[in-house]
């Protein structure tokens, strides 16, 4: 106990004791210190250049990423928005922010931003690449071949530029645009392109190809078998010389949502009476 006792009262008077008694813990103290006031110096000049209206943003460059050219996006009216609208100067804006505004504007689908000292930025654009229409074409809606679903015009998309007319639920693109590559691939032994895609909203669909035929194929791509459509299309193929001997060109469209065969539809209104009979009936294995 006595032990304890004498120890304490070493601590007690260490503590109490003045600290100039301790040339030691002087010079400690007297670093921490100094060390503090450089730093907050530091701070101090930091904030004080920050606030200097040389690095107040005055220049933004627009420019498109490798490979690709501007042909939808203003840039000296894009370069006036963003002056106006962003906040900070070069030290403090928030280059987030600044990629996010340029991702809301019409043909943008990709920003990158980065600082250029000492009062600029660098924004490189990822226009987008209009590949179809989205829900008719006057709905103000474009899909690009990721299937995402942006805003712009018709009129806007370069003449020598074929769109493709989907439809579809809003949230449906990417299925939309698988579908249209895999129809596209099966008929490529026709010589014919999917010009049309409609998906339902319980998930149906249907396609129209560059030469005038509609296909059905119902909900099949929903169901747990996604061989079944591709089987139904081998089966059309297989049996499509026997259709068309019997009706040569005057097919107008096919029904595949049969699970034994096909239909199909003819395109003349003066057929015989066979074949007004034959063209709802299904083409059996």
């Amino acid at each position: 106990m006595s032990n304890f006792m004498d120890r304490f009262g070493e601590i007690f008077a260490m503590l109490m004791s003045p600290l100039w008694n301790h040339p030691d813990r002087m010079q400690k103290v007297s670093r921490f210190l100094m060390r503090c006031f450089i730093a907050m110096m530091v701070i101090g000049i930091l904030v004080w250049l920050s606030q200097h209206p040389v690095f107040v943003l005055k220049q933004i460059q627009v420019e498109p990423v490798a490979g690709q050219t501007l042909q939808h996006i203003n840039k000296s009216v894009v370069k006036r928005q963003v002056l106006e609208t962003v906040q900070g100067n070069f030290f403090s804006v928030r280059l987030e922010d600044v990629k996010r505004g340029f991702e809301s504007m019409p043909w943008v689908r990709h920003a990158n931003v980065r600082r250029v000292w000492p009062n600029g930025l660098i924004v490189s654009i990822e226009e987008q690449k209009p590949f179809g229409t989205w829900g008719g074409a006057e709905s103000h809606t474009l899909i690009n071949n990721h299937g995402e679903i942006f805003a712009g015009r018709i009129s806007e998309v370069n003449d020598d530029v074929r769109l493709v007319d989907f439809h579809g639920p809003e949230d449906a693109g990417k299925e939309v645009m698988s579908l249209y590559e895999k129809a596209n691939n099966w008929f490529k032994p026709w010589g014919a392109e999917v010009t049309s895609l409609a998906l339902t909203e319980r998930y149906a669909w249907h396609i129209k190809l560059s030469n005038g035929m509609k296909v059905e194929f119902g909900r099949d791509e929903e169901s747990s078998d996604k061989t079944l459509t591709e089987e139904r299309v081998a089966r059309l193929f297989k049996y499509w010389p026997q259709v068309q001997e019997k009706w040569s060109n005057r097919i107008d469209a096919v029904d595949l949502r049969y699970a034994n065969g096909f239909a199909v539809h003819l395109a003349s209104a003066s057929v015989k009476k066979n074949d007004v009979d034959g063209k709802k009936s299904e083409l059996k294995q």
